[in-house]
C-alpha cells in the first residue's frame, strides 16, 4: 500500500484562521484555538456594530433635520408629516445634507410643503 500524507485540508484551514488574525494581539494571532474564538467575537461584534452604525446615523439625520426645520418655524414630526402628504420622497439622509449644505434649497423644501 502507498503512503497516505493527511492533513492538507486541516493545514490549510489552520492556515487560513491565522491569516485573518492578523494584527490581532498576543496568542489571539499565532495560536489556533485563541484565534478561532477571537474571529468568531469578531464577526458577531461586526455585524452588531453594522447595526448600530446605521442606527446612530439614522438618529444623526434626524437631529440635523429637526434643527434645520426648526429654523424654518417647523419641528422635525410635523415637517416629516408635511413631507409624506405632499408626496415627496426624500430619504431622511438626503433631507439632512440638504439642511447642512445646502440651506436655502432646504427652506424652499420648507416653504413648499407648508
Amino acid at each position: 500500500m502507498t503512503r497516505v500524507k493527511r492533513g492538507t485540508i486541516s493545514v490549510k484551514r489552520r492556515r487560513n484562521i491565522l491569516r485573518r488574525t492578523k494584527g490581532f494581539k498576543w496568542g489571539a494571532k499565532s495560536k489556533e484555538r485563541t484565534a478561532r474564538e477571537r474571529l468568531l467575537h469578531a464577526a458577531k461584534h461586526s455585524f452588531q456594530d453594522h447595526r448600530k452604525k446605521k442606527r446612530n446615523f439614522r438618529a444623526l439625520w434626524q437631529i440635523r433635520i429637526n434643527a434645520a426645520a426648526r429654523e424654518n418655524g417647523m419641528s422635525y414630526s410635523v415637517f416629516m408629516n408635511k413631507l409624506k402628504k405632499a408626496g415627496v420622497v426624500l430619504d431622511r439622509k438626503i433631507l439632512s445634507e440638504l439642511a447642512g449644505k445646502h440651506p436655502e434649497v432646504f427652506q424652499k423644501l420648507v416653504e413648499s410643503v407648508r
